[in-house]
This record gives C-alpha cells, structure tokens and sequence, in this order.
C-alpha cells in the first residue's frame, strides 16, 4: 500500500501542473516577444557570436530567462507546455513574417556593408560594434589571408557573413592562360626535339 502510494505521488510530482495551464502559456509568450525585441534592439554581433563574450551572453540569457518562463512550476507538463509554447508562437510569427515580404524586412533589419573593394567601411563597424580584428577573425575562419583579397563582406541580418572573394581582371586571367598555354607548347617541342635527336 505504502509503495503504491509512493509511485502515485511520483507520476502525481511529475505530471501535475503547479500554476494555471494559462499562465503556462502566457509567460513563454511574453519571454519570446521580450527576447526577439531586445536581440533586435541589441544588434547583429549577439546572433554572429563573434567573441566568447557574446556566447556567454547568449548562454546565460538562457538560463536567467527559465524561471520566467516556467515560475514556480517543475513539473514535466507545465515544462512541455512552455516548450510547446515557444515552438508554436516562433511557426506563427516565421509564417506570418513569410507571407509579409515588407515587414519582415522591417522587422529583421537590412544587411550592413562591412568591406567594400577591399576596403573597410568603419562607420559600418562602429554601427555594429565590431572591431577590424574581429572582422579579421571572421574573414580568416572563410580561407581569406586578409582585406585585399575581399570584394565585399556584408553581415546579414541572421548574423551571419556574405563574403565575396576578389576576381582577377579578366586581362590577368586571359594573361596566366596564354602563358600556361605557351608552357606545354614549349614542353611539347622540347620533347619532339629530344626524339628526333634520339633518332
């Protein structure tokens, strides 16, 4: 008897909800809302992660946000609940943004010029709060040995980098194939003339 009342409380602990069902819902809501305006008001670096002081930020929002989120309540309903809360509100605001081209553009913000024919743009780096190192960082973490090798580097709203490599002048290219052109005609004589001189 003790032993089945034991277990009843247990599945009791894990599945009884300790606020209102509405309540539940209500807070990851309000912490979803919050979290998307302030990562909005706060700049692109925070989603780049461009330094461990911005992973950390990110990390820590986490954990400071949970009790927000789920109050006084530990049970495995009212957490799955929150869960299911934050994954239906982010659908609804992803589609609706999806189907309102203008405003998500509003919302999201525009990509910012970082580098243009090689050349920083430091009033864009102020903007974002990037220094030229951690843009270095960034542009060596892509395969790139430095500026003069970049046509244009673009931080997307995402957080994320465009980066386009330089190209050659087309008469540079045109150059290197005449000359490597002219290299294997040049290989191929010398091997005619070693044959005929072997003959």
């Amino acid at each position: 008897m003790s032993q089945w009342l034991v277990t009843s409380s247990m599945w009791h602990d894990i599945f009884a909800v300790g606020t209102p069902v509405l309540e539940k819902i209500i807070r990851p809501v309000i912490v979803y809302i919050f979290l998307v305006v302030l990562l909005r008001a706060f700049g692109k670096r925070e989603l780049a992660q461009l330094n461990p002081f911005d992973l950390v930020v990110l990390l820590s929002l986490s954990n400071t946000v949970q009790n927000a989120i789920i109050g006084n309540d530990n049970s495995l309903s009212g957490g799955l609940i929150g869960a299911f809360t934050l994954l239906g509100i982010n659908y609804l605001v992803v589609r609706f943004l999806f189907r309102h081209r203008r405003l998500d553009q509003v919302f999201e913000g525009k990509p910012t010029t970082l580098v243009e024919h090689g050349h920083l743009v430091k009033h864009a780096l102020a903007k974002e709060l990037l220094t030229r190192s951690e843009l270095m960082t960034v542009l060596h973490r892509q395969g790139f040995d430095g500026l003069e090798e970049v046509e244009r580097c673009v931080l997307e709203p995402g957080g994320t980098f465009y980066i386009q490599r330089k190209m050659p002048p087309v008469e540079k290219v045109e150059h290197e194939e005449v000359m490597h052109q002219l290299a294997e005609l040049n290989g191929k004589l010398e091997r005619l003339l070693h044959q005929r001189g072997e003959a």
